[in-house]
Order: structure tokens, then sequence, then C-alpha cells
């Protein structure tokens, strides 16, 4: 098969297209043909080996794993003795950790959902990891209520753009943060406001929100204390550097968060069947929709992720799977 591989950190000139074999599912797996895979900040970050916190599990020098690509969709080719929930033929979406950049991949059955029915392949690999992220923050972390009044900042992104979605679904008044560019797109997929960035700051123009969901990370713990509601929740799920993560969230928000009814806290998604599931009746029930960006072919995986990094993705990044050249 053909795959995505880094045998040494950097940038995504270190990304190559290589023929290897194709694996072979364990008892417990699930061996998926892929047909369409989405980049996520993780994929750059693994790449680059940064921040550098993560070398001891990932590899000091060099990567131990030379694989990338959490989402991907595609359909089950063979299932190991023990899989119940699939068999050859489904066709499936899910987020498998590492591994989705490649035309083979072997996965968990609770890494992995039945496709939505009416989206493309390339539609449902946009999902797993954002929409899980999203969901998972504002239902769990953030503990969202209907009518609440609710921030998304980086509402345009492939975090964001779920979160206005699901946040609406679930009943909230939402304001959308984004840049000129961006407004009418996030107006179209449900915000009820608009705030451009460029031209003002939602932390200084007097609103106060129950639920701050930030998937940028590049405010401080102050300015969220001052945008938040008096025992209103903050969800940081992205960071523009680890410093500030760390800094700002860790540090000044959980002591924040003790001398106070506000609450400021990050978060990761973990994957899930029943979650991918949730996400699933959504999609097929047309109540969150996929924005994608840009599609590129396998063998152009580096200029994918070289134009997520930039920062100015609408929406998700997408990569078609199949004849690829090498």
């Amino acid at each position: 098969m053909k795959a995505i591989v880094h045998t040494q950190y950097g940038s995504p000139d270190v990304l190559e297209l290589r023929e290897g074999a194709k694996p072979a599912p364990k008892e417990d797996k699930v061996l998926v043909n892929v047909h369409a895979a989405s980049a996520n900040p993780l994929d750059w970050h693994k790449m680059r080996g940064a921040p550098f916190l993560v070398r001891p599990s990932d590899g000091l020098l060099k990567p131990k794993n030379i694989m990338l690509g959490a989402d991907m969709a595609g359909r089950v080719e063979a299932v190991g003795s023990k899989v119940t929930q699939f068999q050859p033929g489904d066709e499936v979406f899910g987020d498998v950790s590492t591994g989705g950049f490649a035309e083979y991949v072997c996965a968990r059955e609770k890494e992995l959902a039945l496709k939505p029915a009416n989206l493309s392949f390339e539609q449902a690999a946009a999902v797993p990891v954002a929409a899980l992220t999203a969901l998972q923050g504002l239902r769990d972390k953030g503990q969202i209520q209907p009518g609440q009044k609710v921030l998304i900042n980086g509402a345009s992104g492939g975090v964001g753009t779920f979160a206005v979605q699901i946040a609406k679904e679930l009943g909230a008044e939402v304001t959308g943060v984004c840049s000129t560019r961006n407004l009418d797109m996030v107006r179209s997929i449900g915000a009820d406001h608009v705030i451009d960035y460029t031209q003002a700051d939602f932390t200084r123009n007097g609103r106060r929100y129950d639920l701050i969901f930030d998937a940028v990370g590049n405010r401080s713990a102050a300015d969220y204390m001052r945008a938040l509601s008096p025992n209103g929740i903050c969800v940081v799920a992205g960071f523009t550097t680890m410093s500030r993560m760390i800094f700002q969230v860790v540090l000044l928000g959980s002591l924040a968060s003790k001398t106070g009814n506000k609450k400021i806290g990050s978060m990761l998604a973990t994957v899930n069947k029943q979650d991918l599931d949730c996400l699933k009746e959504l999609l097929e029930a047309g109540k969150v929709v996929p924005v994608i960006d840009r599609c590129y072919p396998l063998h152009e995986t580096a200029e994918a992720i070289r134009y997520l990094e930039a920062g100015h993705a609408r929406g998700k990044v997408v990569i078609t799977v199949g004849d690829s050249k090498i």
C-alpha cells in the first residue's frame, strides 16, 4: 500500500509517500480501505515533534511511529475474529489516532462508526477529531444548557465550525468570533451573532457569556474571566503555544477557578463509539454539516499540512486517498 511517513522531525518537507506492506488485522481489529482522511493540528505537532514535551513518548530524536493521520473514512475490507460490530463492505468513519494517511489502516471497534449515509467519504473524514472535540467540550466539559449565551472563539476553523452547529443544536444562543472574510460563512452555519476579531475584542465589549469555547487558545486567563458571566465556564480546546496553555489556562486558569464561581479549563477529546454514533445521527439529520476548505490528493499531503499550519483554513482540510503518484 501507499502511505505518508516521516522518519525525522521537521517541516512538511520531511513527509514522504512510500510503498509499504498492507497491514493484517489482529483478532480485535478492523482493516479499513481508506478513501479519505483529514488533517488536524495534531498531525503537524507530531510531524515537528513539538511541543518538545511530547518527545519522551513520541520519540526523543526521531519519531517512534512514522505514520500520521487520525481522521479517516473508508470501507471495511477484513475483520478479526473477535470483532462483532462490523463486517467487510461496511462504510465507516472514525479516529484511528495514527495511520490514516494511507491506503489501509487497522482500527479498534471503538474508534469507528458506520458512515452517515448522506455524506461522501471526504465529508465523513472531516468529522471525527474536530467534531468530537466540539461535542465533548461543549456538552461534557462546558455543561452547556439550552438558552445559554455561548461564544465560540475560532468559529471558522475545523473545530469551531462544528462547535457553532452543535451549540445551536443544543439550544444555545451562539456568538462566533472569526476574521472579516469568514463572517458570512459563520452566520450561514447558524451563529446568531458574529464578531470580527480584527475590528472588536470580545473580552472588552461589555458582553458576558455563560460558556466560552475557545478553539484557538490565544487569550489570557484575565480575558476569559472578564468575558464570563458570574457562573460562567470557559473551555480551551486549542493553544497557540504550549507555554501560553500551561501558564494562562493550567496555572492562572486553575487558580482563578478556585477563587470564584467562574471556571476555566482545558480539554482533549477521547474517541468512543457512542459519541461517533451521536455525531452520525446529527449528520444524517442534517443538523450538523462538515465545512471543507480544500481537498488534496494523498501525494500532496505535505502541501495540505503546510496550508493547515498557516492558520487560515476555513473548516477542514481533506486528503483524498487513491490514485496517488509515488
